[in-house]
């Protein structure tokens, strides 16, 4: 599905068999290979659509503004717009605005400000070992509509991957007001080879695979939250 708003043509579906990798092996330097390589299966197992050329949202909604009907099912097929956050450009821009860590733990959440300042291998912030979590991030809309916005996580230890996430997060429309979206809750792992350093990488794309956020950062688990 495209992030803008397109002229469907027609559709065709295609289903495509997925190669899992199991190469644990693989050390720091080769995990933008693997980490690309996960986002192409995941786009190998959804239907595609055979679609027109892209519509800018302003452009959309002026057209056929006389008919009546048509105006009404427009209103309901892209919901409650905000007219002041579309603009003339057919791709939708998409601003990740912070990132945060909230506990149960934790009288306060960890901020994590977009662009990250931190110098490189230099721990961003510090996770309790067998403490739950929840990853939250707040971002703006802007232009035209975002279709498949995803959030994909890959986490690295000593170069060996340990962990691997892509969560859907939906269709958003333009608007001034910022989205706040909160992941499911997890818990951190315990013991003596789970404290440690550990790389993540963290992105939001959306269906057309244009890429808004793509970072690397390193944290630590420890016996206590540290210094936080």
């Amino acid at each position: 599905m495209a992030a803008a708003v397109r002229t469907v043509s027609t559709t065709t579906t295609k289903d495509n068999n997925m190669k899992e990798h199991k190469n644990k092996n693989n050390v720091v330097d080769q995990c933008e290979e693997h980490d690309a390589d996960d986002d192409n299966k995941c786009c190998e197992t959804e239907k595609e659509l055979d679609l027109g050329p892209l519509v800018s949202l302003k452009e959309h909604l002026d057209k056929d503004k006389d008919d009546e009907s048509l105006r009404k099912w427009k209103e309901q097929l892209l919901g409650n717009v905000d007219v002041s956050a579309v603009g003339e450009s057919k791709d939708p821009e998409v601003k990740i605005v912070r990132l945060s860590i909230t506990s149960p733990d934790r009288e306060e959440d960890i901020i994590l400000p977009i662009p990250f300042t931190n110098e490189p291998k230099k721990t961003l912030f510090v996770l309790k070992e067998g403490s739950k979590f929840r990853m939250k991030f707040t971002f703006t809309v802007s232009n035209n509509i975002v279709s498949g916005l995803k959030y994909t996580n890959v986490v690295w230890k000593a170069g060996v991957r340990v962990d691997s996430r892509n969560r859907m997060c939906g269709t958003f429309s333009p608007q001034l007001e910022p989205y706040a979206y909160e992941l499911e809750e997890e818990t951190t792992p315990t013991g003596f080879f789970a404290r440690g350093t550990y790389l993540s990488r963290t992105k939001f794309i959306d269906d057309d695979r244009k890429c808004y956020l793509d970072v690397s950062y390193h944290f630590e688990i420890r016996k206590t939250w540290g210094g936080q």
